[in-house]
Order: structure tokens, then sequence, then C-alpha cells
């Protein structure tokens, strides 16, 4: 699908703000809130638009501690591992990689001491070869 200088205008303020009233994206695209309407509804139907979500707060993200936490799988396990990384909240997401590790998940919990215990509980599922963590100090950049 090709987007227009306009819908990429429009995702990048849903991006800031998915509650932006459509009145308010009309006069900031210059566009009739029909059209926008319109346009919200074709990128949501051609799957551009996948979902809208919870955006933290810089306050509340900066009181978590956050890790990447690399995991070497053992052969064919990467199904059952995926599952099971899934139903733990702190997950925030994982990704596949290459490499000498094959996922990075990016964990985040309210102290040292929960980080440890679900680091230790990827560490323990089946599946998991070896697991290595550097906890996140700061953002420097986050786009």
């Amino acid at each position: 699908m090709t987007l227009s200088e306009k819908d990429r205008q429009l995702l990048s303020f849903l991006s800031e703000n998915a509650r932006i009233p459509t009145a308010t994206l009309a006069r900031k695209l210059g566009l009739s809130r029909t059209t926008v309407q319109t346009k919200i509804e074709r990128l949501e139907r051609d799957g551009v638009i996948a979902g809208y979500g919870v955006r933290l707060s810089d306050g509340y993200e900066s009181g978590l501690v956050k890790a990447h936490v690399l995991i070497t799988l053992t052969a064919k396990m990467l199904g059952r591992v995926t599952q099971e990384l899934q139903a733990i909240p702190h997950i925030r997401s994982v990704y596949s990689v290459s490499g000498s590790f094959d996922l990075i998940a990016i964990v985040a919990a309210a102290s040292i001491s929960e980080l440890d215990k679900v680091i230790d509980r990827i560490g323990e599922m089946d599946g998991v070869e070896k697991t290595l963590s550097s906890i996140i100090l700061s953002t420097r950049i986050d786009r």
C-alpha cells in the first residue's frame, strides 16, 4: 500500500496521541473531518493501523527496572518458549535475532529482585539453553 504525505502525517499524530479528536486531526492536516475519518478507517482496514494502546508516562517508566535478556534455545523449541514468554506480564517484547542468540526479550519490573525472579523464570524454561542479561541504565534516544 502506498501512503500519501497526509497519511504519514496522520500516522505521526496518532502515534503521539491515539485519542486525539478527529476534528483536531482535521485542523492539523488541513482536511475535513470526514476525510480524516475515512483515511483512518482505510488505514485500519488495510492493516497499516493494527490497533491502539497505552503509552506509559515517563514518570512511571522511570521507576521501572528494565533489561535486555538474550536467549539461546535448544533445537525446535521456539514455539513453546515463545508461548511461555508471552504468559509473563513483565515481558514487554520479544525479538527473533541472528547471531549466537535466538531471541531478545525486553523485560520491565518494579525492582531488581522482581527482575531477577523473571530472568530466573526465563532461564528455567524447558527449551532455554542459556540467557545473558543486561540491565538498561538509561534511554538515550527513543523515537
